[in-house]
């Protein structure tokens, strides 16, 4: 995959670096594996706000992936797809019934290639989903299950995967690209290989209005409004004081633990970035 680049004829286009897609589907989506999405632009069942920062965007059809990958044997891939509901591109594979199937695509699989899904021990090549048990040391996974039968939930955006460190008392032992060591069950199943889309990372919209077509509104600072608006609002400088960057309601947006789920903690043996 290569980037795309513009001249800058117009202000817009300057700087401006999109994804050369010349490989994708250019028809429509596989409808019976297709179902309406609705927008919430950020509101609750109430209807209050409560994500900042979402609204408007086109109209989407949400693509039903297949995360769990439990159904076993042969499966073609028939083409390549843009997914707008997510950073990775998808993959249609058909089985030997010719039922059809969304699969994350992965990095390096083209156009007619076999993949496999097994429970059983099956060749290591990219695209093939086994479970963790089977799969030696070093690979590199995505689309990891955290409980066995719960479909994949580890390392499914662009350019994701995981490495099988080590394994030992019935899990493995599976470090993330945040620097996360992880305990997964060894009857989990994982696939191998990246997840497509690697220079997602490198894209520059050029200005606000791309965005709002995604469904992303625009930010507006914190120094740039009132004081009565925010916490570092006012013309008397940017912050004030050495203490970390608040957010509107006076909270630290920056180091602070947003992390709930103290009952898998111990499945963490390192936590990322130290």
């Amino acid at each position: 995959m290569s980037l795309k680049k513009y001249k800058p004829v117009t202000p817009s286009l300057r700087g401006r670096i999109s994804l050369a897609n010349t490989h994708l589907w250019k028809g429509e989506p596989e409808k019976s594996l297709t179902v309406g999405k609705k927008s919430t632009g950020g509101r609750n069942n109430y209807g209050r706000m409560t994500v900042k920062g979402r609204g408007g965007g086109v109209k989407r059809l949400y693509r039903i992936i297949d995360f769990k990958r439990n159904l076993p044997g042969d499966f073609v891939i028939e083409r390549i797809e843009y997914d707008p509901n997510r950073s990775s591109n998808i993959m249609l594979v058909r089985d030997k019934d010719s039922n059809p199937y969304y699969f994350l695509h992965v990095d390096g699989l083209e156009v007619g290639t076999t993949i496999v899904n097994s429970q059983e021990k099956a060749r290591i090549s990219p695209g093939n989903c086994m479970p963790l048990k089977h799969i030696p040391m070093n690979t590199f996974v995505h689309n990891i299950e955290m409980k066995p039968k719960k479909g994949g939930q580890i390392a499914r955006s662009a350019g994701c995967y995981g490495e099988v460190m080590a394994k030992q008392d019935g899990y493995a032992q599976i470090k993330l690209r945040s620097g996360e060591i992880r305990l997964v069950h060894l009857d989990c199943l994982a696939t191998i290989g990246v997840v497509s889309n690697l220079d997602h990372k490198n894209i520059k919209y050029g200005k606000a209005g791309t965005r709002r077509l995604l469904g992303r509104r625009s930010t507006v600072r914190g120094v740039a409004m009132n004081p009565v608006d925010h916490k570092m609002g006012g013309g008397q400088g940017k912050t004030s004081g050495c203490a970390n960057s608040p957010s509107k309601w006076g909270t630290s947006i920056k180091g602070v633990k947003t992390r709930r789920n103290k009952r898998t903690t111990s499945m963490i043996l390192k936590k990322r970035g130290k």
